[in-house]
């Protein structure tokens, strides 16, 4: 009878124990979209932090080939504190400024001003790492895809930032400033200009002139 008259109670029964049925079968699916509460085998990797080591992903400098550091990173003491976040390298105005590995514009366009073209460096995280070369003319759009040692922009003349020319190159994750020099190999920071190798276990020939034979090469 009573069964009868509360036919609701047991409709509510029945939905309570599929929803603890289905429950049951949530952690895993939360795991692999990366839930803090999940099983951490399964789960996302936790996102880089500012302190994360710098993956050495250039493969060019922004300009030149070896040019000289007018002055290096100094990162403040505190968020808004003096310091130089980033680093100023020699240039002339016109000089092409490449990206110095593969990733995506973010921004192409002028801040205060000043041209600045932003990157973000393609397999370096969530948030990724951002390179910023300013004062730059871009010669890229927003959204455009490029790769090391492509051209995204021209040297500008200085903005009262150098005392001589310069470029001034940052890197960023997030709202953390780091060094963008930490972004080379090794065999890039350390690569001079070229130079002439002398010649070993050459013989040595001599040019005797001939007036009815012009030029000729002997021993």
């Amino acid at each position: 009878m009573r069964a009868e008259r509360c036919p609701g109670t047991w409709l509510a029964l029945l939905s309570a124990l599929m929803v603890a049925a289905l429950c049951a079968a949530l952690p895993a699916a939360t795991a692999l979209d990366g839930d803090p509460g999940g099983d951490s085998s399964g789960g996302a990797l936790p996102p880089p932090s500012a302190d994360s080591p710098v993956p050495a992903v250039g493969r060019t400098w922004p300009v030149g080939l070896r040019p000289a550091v007018i002055r290096g990173w100094e990162p403040p003491a505190t968020t808004f504190g003096r310091g130089h976040r980033g680093v100023d390298l020699t240039a002339t105005p016109g000089t092409p400024v490449r990206a110095v590995a593969p990733g995506r514009v973010s921004f192409a366009g002028r801040v205060a001003g000043r041209g600045v073209v932003s990157v973000e460096l393609t397999g370096t995280g969530d948030p990724p790492l951002r390179t910023t070369y300013e004062p730059v003319r871009a010669t890229v759009k927003k959204g455009a895809e490029v790769s090391a040692g492509e051209v995204v922009g021209v040297l500008e003349p200085p903005a009262s930032h150098c005392p001589q020319f310069c470029l001034h190159w940052g890197l960023r994750r997030a709202d953390a400033y780091l060094d963008p020099l930490s972004l080379l190999p090794p065999w890039l920071l350390s690569r001079g200009p070229s130079r002439l190798l002398p010649v070993i276990g050459v013989p040595k020939v001599g040019v005797r002139v001939v007036p009815e034979a012009g030029l000729r090469v002997v021993p």
